[in-house]
């Protein structure tokens, strides 16, 4: 685990011609003030020297995601402020090339006393086999009804894949959703609102509430049910919200991929059938640059969406973005915010031309972007996901 860990630190000690570059490693080994106080942290860099940066950056992002997260990935439990996520791991088959896989499953259970949700954590830890990858059942922190969809969970999620990232040799663009009964009910909040982070989830008998399904333009989604499950009308709601997304995927061909899957004869247990879930999910990977979003926000708001961030003193429930990029200019086709800040990278645009930026077709910018290490390194660590490190950023007013 450690020898993976700190192999990615061994890339801070290459000496590289550049001169900002080599500024930077300076300033590494030798830390005086903050990176923004440094001129090397805002001198333009080209496209190899970007890349160069973006390792060394990458690899102490590793090295202090580690010493912050160790002592609780080493207790098995993820804790933010005053909430708690145990976690019960297994690990299966051999690290692929590209990266282990990450299998987030909800167990059921709610509103009932502890013991009775301990009992169905237990039963979630051995529910679904995987061929490969780390397996993660976590213990809600709470004994509610809507254990998996309050507020504080987002970072919970967020550091347990930080954590598998740097100590299991996770792809963060391997990670992916599934839950069963009141886990059920999760995916159906935390797929949606945390589309970005997932390469694919599925919801096994929960309850979607109103839950929105439009974030999922670009997450694969499966919808499993037994057809006599009807307690709280579940039965008839996946039916509807399965040609919720059938008409999703018809009015935008090749986007909002899924399956819906009402089993006959079958009530809230469907008798091991839904396991079938995992092979179809592990065909999928995250797409963390999509040339569209849709984004629109849940109960529990977030400030990040892919490649766009909204103003946080405007965040609120149903608000919405809509955006996609076309060769070297991105359209903002809808918006309910008064600004926007955009990511950008050199797998998404050129960014040795222009980059233009059109409002409901009018033009609001066009100009050369600047990479610099520090939209790299300001990027990444509030992101604290290794896919979301910008060396541009393009702040527009609306």
């Amino acid at each position: 685990m450690k020898k993976f860990l700190f192999c990615f630190a061994l890339l801070t000690t290459a000496v590289f011609s550049h001169a900002q570059i080599t500024e930077f490693e300076n300033w590494i080994k030798s830390p005086k003030g903050e990176l923004t106080d440094q001129k090397f942290a805002t001198a333009k860099l080209d496209r190899e020297e970007c890349a160069r940066a973006h390792e060394i950056i990458d690899s102490l992002w590793i090295r202090d995601t580690a010493g912050r997260l160790e002592r609780q990935w080493g207790r098995l439990t993820i804790s933010n402020d005053s909430l708690k996520l145990a976690c019960a791991c297994r690990t299966f088959g051999i690290m692929p090339q590209d990266g282990r896989s990450l299998y987030i499953s909800l167990h059921g259970g709610g509103e009932c006393p502890k013991e009775v949700n301990d009992e169905q954590w237990m039963n979630q830890i051995y529910l679904y086999p995987i061929k490969e990858g780390i397996y993660v059942a976590p213990r809600a922190p709470w004994n509610t009804w809507n254990l998996w969809h309050r507020k504080g969970l987002d970072e919970l999620f967020e550091e347990l894949i930080q954590a598998c990232v740097v100590f299991e040799g996770v792809n963060p663009n391997k990670v992916y959703l599934l839950g069963y009964s009141a886990g059920g009910d999760g995916v159906w909040r935390m797929a949606p609102r945390m589309a970005d982070k997932w390469a694919a989830a599925s919801m096994m008998a929960g309850h979607p509430g109103n839950a929105s399904q439009v974030n999922l333009l670009n997450l694969p989604f499966m919808i499993w049910m037994g057809a006599d499950d009807a307690a709280y009308d579940r039965n008839r709601l996946a039916r509807e919200k399965g040609e919720v997304m059938d008409s999703l995927e018809a009015a935008n061909p090749g986007k909002y991929i899924h399956s819906t899957n009402i089993i006959e004869g079958k009530g809230h247990w469907m008798e091991s059938l839904d396991t079938a879930a995992i092979g179809w999910m592990s065909e999928y990977r995250r797409n963390p640059y999509p040339k569209r979003i849709v984004w629109r926000q849940e109960e529990v708001v977030r400030e990040h969406f892919y490649w766009l961030t909204a103003p946080a003193d405007e965040l609120a429930h149903g608000k919405s973005v809509e955006a996609r990029i076309e060769g070297n200019t991105i359209h903002i086709d809808k918006c309910d915010y008064t600004r926007l800040t955009i990511s950008l990278n050199d797998n998404m645009v050129n960014l040795d031309k222009k980059v233009t930026i059109l409002y409901k077709g009018k033009k609001i910018a066009s100009k050369k972007l600047r990479r610099n290490i520090t939209n790299l390194h300001n990027t990444l660590n509030s992101r604290n996901d290794r896919s979301y490190c910008f060396p541009c950023l393009v702040d527009v007013e609306l």
